[in-house]
């Protein structure tokens, strides 16, 4: 009995040991991807350097230098983002337990510590998870549109992704800004519009592959690519496979390529 169960236990933690690695190998390959893209999300350094502010940790605490290093806002945030449209939002508490809410530059809490995620304002609105749902708000922390979404980005190019329906049956959609869906549930991973085109992954989260949409739904670029990104001035960078091993490169909106890497 006892070497039945240990037999159980082992193929139990290879099974998970497995999962763990793909997850891993996934998340690296969309950082690889992310990093090449000539497009940023608008916040983090940008923000930074336009407002003058800076989130920054002591010790145990994150507060806000300016850009000579002095500090504006003094450490007393759990955690800390960066400021955008006049706005960061800061969490109170740790990671499981810790709300979330929005300050300005004077370090003043102007909505209140009341959510359990929060991502930074973008286009006016920024999305928040209240409970287990995500919706977006307004800078004064009123809901424009209702936690409903099993997740949430940011607002671009007057559209956001948001995942429709729980976190494991669900597909991906966008939603204009009176929570209207812009297309159809069908995606199984989307990024953002910019410049008119968005990137999304169709046949499955594991085996499928990305291509690109307008904001009509329709595919302008079939979907091709391990991996895609953003279009900035024209290009987007993608991930194809060439004979078994991964490439990378920028394509223009006819999903031609005009740089590949040759390693």
């Amino acid at each position: 009995m006892n070497r039945g169960r240990s037999k159980s236990s082992v193929s139990i933690a290879g099974v998970l040991a497995i999962a763990f690695l793909c997850l891993v190998y996934f998340t690296v390959r969309r950082g690889i991807l992310y990093n090449l893209t000539v497009r940023r999300a608008p916040t983090s350094k940008m923000n930074a350097v336009a407002y003058g502010l800076s989130p920054t940790r002591v010790g145990s605490k994150s507060g806000y230098r300016d850009g000579a290093g002095g500090m504006v806002v003094n450490p007393q945030f759990d955690d800390a983002k960066d400021f955008s449209e006049g706005l960061a939002a800061v969490m109170v508490g740790n990671r499981r337990t810790g709300k979330w809410g929005y300050i300005d530059m004077t370090g003043n809490l102007v909505v209140s510590l009341r959510f359990e995620r929060a991502l930074s304002f973008s286009e006016g609105l920024a999305a928040v998870a209240d409970g287990d749902k995500w919706g977006y708000i307004d800078k004064t922390g009123k809901f424009v549109i209702n936690p409903q979404f099993g997740y949430a980005h940011s607002f671009s190019d007057g559209l956001a992704a948001v995942w429709v329906a729980d976190s494991a049956t669900g597909k991906w959609d966008y939603t204009d800004k009176t929570g209207k869906l812009a297309i159809k549930p069908q995606f199984d991973d989307a990024w953002g519009f910019s410049e008119g085109l968005a990137a999304v992954k169709v046949g499955g989260l594991w085996t499928g592959k990305w291509g690109f949409i307008d904001k009509t739904g329709r595919l302008v670029i079939n979907p091709q690519y391990l991996y895609g990104t953003s279009f900035s001035k024209g290009l987007a960078a993608v991930e194809v496979n060439r004979d078994g091993i991964p490439s990378h490169g920028y394509i223009d909106k006819t999903g031609k390529f005009v740089w590949e890497s040759t390693e």
